[in-house]
């Protein structure tokens, strides 16, 4: 049996959360909390197997609770409405969350994806916080956490060359020559790593702009490496439009 605690101050969204669990033949809901302060004494008695907790609460954020915790857990997925910001956060760090409304399905998979996980994430302290700094630091955050079959990487964003889809996929090319197969589509990590600092420049390949040093017969990106990268039909003015702009 899976125990179950809910940290959320909407007590609409708590009230529908708890009746999914109920749902479940494995689950037992036992506790709830809604603000920082209360969350903390729930946790550290019940220990739960699963946290499902709201981002923002009415006293703080989850990154405040986590911090007050005397053994911060790694069973946390993440509850929020639909804010760019904080989901793109989430991305960041790779960390796992629900969006509101909850749904069913997705309830279902996130305690599938806990019952498959590793017991201890080394990564899961680089994560939270690489998580809680893009909240508050602009568009582009120094690191990405890469979920790939085996492990979490942590990479530094200015080591990622290009990045290559490949249906359901997506291969990192770092600059130290290695790559990393991630299960998620470029499209995905086309809005986590964008412009200007990333260059879409065909379905299939977005680019880091600092590895490009020029243009072979406006069909390709050469880099520093000397690799050449397409530049489709479609998105050829639209590239050499960012590369070359019109002074």
């Amino acid at each position: 049996m899976i125990t179950v605690a809910i940290i959320e101050d909407e007590p609409a969204v708590r009230k529908e959360i708890s009746y999914l669990i109920q749902e479940e033949t494995d689950t037992a809901l036992i506790g709830w909390s809604d603000s920082v302060r209360t969350a903390v004494k729930l946790i550290e008695e019940k220990k739960p197997d699963v946290i499902l907790m709201d981002i923002q609460l009415k006293d703080g954020t989850a990154f405040d609770l986590l911090k007050k915790l005397n053994v911060i857990p790694q069973n946390v997925i993440f509850i929020t409405a639909y804010n760019h910001f904080a989901i793109k956060a989430i991305k960041y760090g790779a960390l796992d969350y629900l969006l509101k409304p909850v749904d069913q399905t997705e309830l279902k998979e996130a305690l599938e994806r806990y019952r498959r996980r590793s017991d201890n994430n080394p990564q899961w302290m680089q994560q939270l916080n690489m998580a809680q700094n893009a909240m508050h630091h602009g568009d582009l955050p120094e690191s990405i956490a890469l979920t790939s079959i085996h492990n979490v990487r942590i990479v530094a964003v200015h080591e990622i060359v290009y990045c290559k889809g490949d249906g359901p996929y997506t291969f990192f090319f770092l600059s130290d020559g290695s790559k990393e197969l991630i299960s998620k589509p470029l499209k995905y990590y086309e809005e986590l790593l964008p412009a200007p600092y990333f260059l879409r420049t065909h379905q299939s390949y977005l680019v880091n702009r600092k590895y490009i040093t020029g243009v072979n017969r406006s069909e390709y990106i050469v880099l520093k490496n000397k690799e050449e990268i397409p530049i489709s039909s479609r998105r050829k003015n639209i590239v050499l439009t960012q590369l070359f702009p019109e002074k």
